[in-house]
């Protein structure tokens, strides 16, 4: 057992997350890595301050490269908004660093590829932060699928879904400006990565995206609102994506349904302890959908929670990410999802981004 030095860029909401899950994650999984806290760095020196006391850091800057330069920083976590993420990547690298990297990982293709060419020179381990695929419940499903449960898969539905501008009265910021602060770009990204997972590459697609509320109190309204995307994997199976920020009523609708020949199955982070499942077996009238709690015979559960139904939240996510990233850097070598898979997602959502252009199919082969 031995400590690591850790430095987060970025103090607020995956700030704090990955500062808290840092915290913990010696405790949750005995890891050999134990993180020490070293250095956080936020917009000004008084953010900064603020941060370090209230999460237990060493040292704070404002000055991010500060921080990477620093010796007693080891590895590094980037969770700053993702115009950010190339130059500290790169700063990161130069400097013999492990780096994780929250998503999207970059805000464009061209972004990503340089950071990913950046990461594979380097030989370092690397990881970007797609946390909901994580959950005991979606890893059970994962390797359901890869074991052939559900037979032959011949469709896939996912949608990420949320209403935080739902509502036309919500002023105008950030969010509002630059496809990649968009939908396509912010929220997409996760269901994106959950689909490759699931289902394997995709091979084409056809996209639309619009902007319901184009003027907000504040300021006009630049990118998308909504996106949907229709699709054909590598497999043969269709499959269909669908995105926003609008959908009244739904706080983190990232769910997803996969149907195949011997079985179905479905998900819905906003019930994240449960699992549908439906096998063709049996009698006709005997047959319908099972739900399954997630419990300790799950994946990555019991470090957590010894009781069946007892259920783990969004937080633990973000330690199951923190585990993964001291072992990459015990083994010296990248966990899944890397920058190479980073990179495959914003592949699609170039893609994406093109077909709505074009108003046209697009291959990605």
């Amino acid at each position: 057992m031995r400590e690591i030095g850790i430095g987060i860029v970025g103090g607020g909401y995956m700030g704090k997350a990955h500062s808290v899950a840092m915290s913990s994650v010696g405790a949750v999984f005995d890891t050999h890595l134990r993180p020490r806290l070293q250095m956080i760095c936020a917009r000004t020196n008084e953010t900064s301050e603020k941060y370090r006391a209230a999460y237990g850091f060493k040292t704070a800057t404002s000055d991010w490269k500060v921080l990477v330069k620093d010796p007693a920083v080891e590895a590094i976590v980037i969770a700053t908004p993702q115009t950010e993420h190339r130059e500290i990547a790169l700063a990161a690298f130069a400097e013999g660093k492990p780096v994780f990297c929250e998503k999207p990982l970059g805000s464009s293709l061209e972004d990503v590829q340089v950071m990913t060419e950046a990461a594979e020179a380097s030989g370092l381990p690397n990881m970007v932060g797609f946390n909901y695929i994580r959950t005991p419940a979606s890893q059970f499903v994962r390797k359901y699928l890869a074991n052939g449960e559900l037979g032959k898969v011949t469709w896939f539905r996912g949608e990420h879904t949320e209403d935080f501008l739902s509502d036309p009265q919500t002023p105008a910021s950030w969010r509002c400006t630059s496809m990649s602060n968009g939908t396509l770009g912010d929220l997409a990204p996760h269901m994106i990565n959950a689909a490759l997972a699931l289902m394997g590459p995709i091979r084409s697609l056809l996209c639309e995206y619009e902007t319901v509320h184009e003027k907000r109190p504040g300021g006009d309204v630049s990118n998308d609102d909504h996106a949907q995307i229709m699709c054909r994997f590598d497999s043969g199976a269709m499959g269909h994506m669908y995105f926003s920020r609008v959908a009244t009523g739904r706080k983190m609708g990232y769910a997803y349904e996969i149907h195949g020949t011997k079985g179905s199955v479905r998900f819905d982070q906003e019930d994240q302890n449960s699992v549908w499942l439906y096998r063709s077996e049996g009698p006709e009238a005997e047959r319908g959908f099972k739900q399954i709690l997630t419990g300790p015979a799950h994946p990555d559960y019991e470090p957590f929670c010894q009781g069946p139904g007892h259920g783990t939240g969004y937080q633990d996510q973000i330690i199951i990410e923190a585990r993964d990233f001291l072992l990459a850097i015990e083994k010296n070598k990248s966990y899944w999802p890397s920058f190479k898979d980073g990179l495959q997602v914003s592949r699609v959502v170039d893609a994406a981004l093109h077909s709505g252009e074009q108003r046209a199919w697009v291959n990605l082969a």
